[in-house]
């Protein structure tokens, strides 16, 4: 994977080969070097897995599979799995909702289905996987806690591995919550904005795509996720320089076409403060 990281990196990480293969001084680095050294040159490339519980999984399919979420899979930045709640199923019919107790209205997503995907998902990672990841487990729900732009880098930065339990109908059977506690694994309710959706499918991908972002790698270049710098929502514009439309003419602003920086950010900046 190393032509998925910066040239600079790129070259630390060929002094490093060079170095522990033996061939002799490299730079200002000597062939012998202490652990301490080389613990400093190591190269993480960072890599996301997804693993999203649902009971409609061709819903995910045009849109994972498009852009730049796509690109990223083929370089293996992200790694995304789609689970049919109902291959988890005991039920001969293969359902997985039911009737709520109490009454109410709509129907229920079973505990069992999704306590098993789940056990399924974490045996199969502790099977394959000698270094123990760190998981996030979520359950999209309207009253869960809001998910913005600083829990999409947090967890960029500290999970290798997020599970997405995307609920439908009135939702899933609460003694999940309990369920997960004794895995050692906290379950948490995510949820995208204040409004009701028919099914935690859409937050899910709002969660890999925002996620991903934070990935090394998957975006284009470094500046693109410099937000201090350009911030979110700021103006933009784009060729051409001068827009006729029904005889009017419409015209980039002039300083973002002078080439003075400085400028251009002090710009940015008040437009970021109005």
């Amino acid at each position: 994977m190393i032509h998925l990281i910066p040239m600079i990196i790129r070259r630390k990480a060929e002094m490093l080969k060079n170095i522990l293969s033996g061939r002799g001084t490299v730079g200002v680095f000597p062939a012998i070097v202490n652990a301490n050294a080389i613990s400093r040159m190591i190269i993480k490339v960072n890599s996301m897995r997804f693993d999203i519980l649902t009971i409609f999984p061709h819903s995910f399919d045009s849109y994972l599979n498009e852009s730049m979420i796509k690109h990223a899979r083929a370089k293996k930045l992200v790694d995304i799995h789609i689970h049919d709640l109902r291959k988890f199923t005991r039920d001969k019919h293969k359902k997985v909702d039911d009737r709520p107790y109490g009454g109410g209205p709509g129907m229920v997503i079973k505990i069992e289905p999704i306590a098993r995907a789940i056990d399924s998902i974490l045996k199969v990672k502790s099977q394959k996987s000698k270094v123990k990841s760190k998981v996030k487990i979520i359950l999209f729900s309207a009253t869960g806690k809001q998910f913005d732009a600083k829990m999409a880098r947090e967890w960029a930065k500290k999970y290798d591995r997020i599970i997405m339990i995307a609920g439908h109908y009135e939702g899933v059977d609460e003694r999940i919550f309990k369920v997960l506690q004794t895995t050692n694994y906290k379950l948490q309710a995510i949820s995208i904005g204040p409004y009701v959706l028919t099914g935690g499918e859409l937050p899910a991908l709002v969660v890999v795509d925002a996620v991903s972002r934070h990935i090394p790698g998957f975006l284009g270049k470094a500046e693109s996720l410099e937000e201090k710098r350009y911030g979110i929502g700021l103006p933009v514009y784009t060729r051409p320089e001068t827009f006729i439309h029904k005889g009017k003419k419409y015209k980039v602003p002039k300083i973002l076409l002078s080439g003075d920086h400085k400028k251009i950010d002090a710009w940015r900046n008040k437009k970021r403060d109005d």
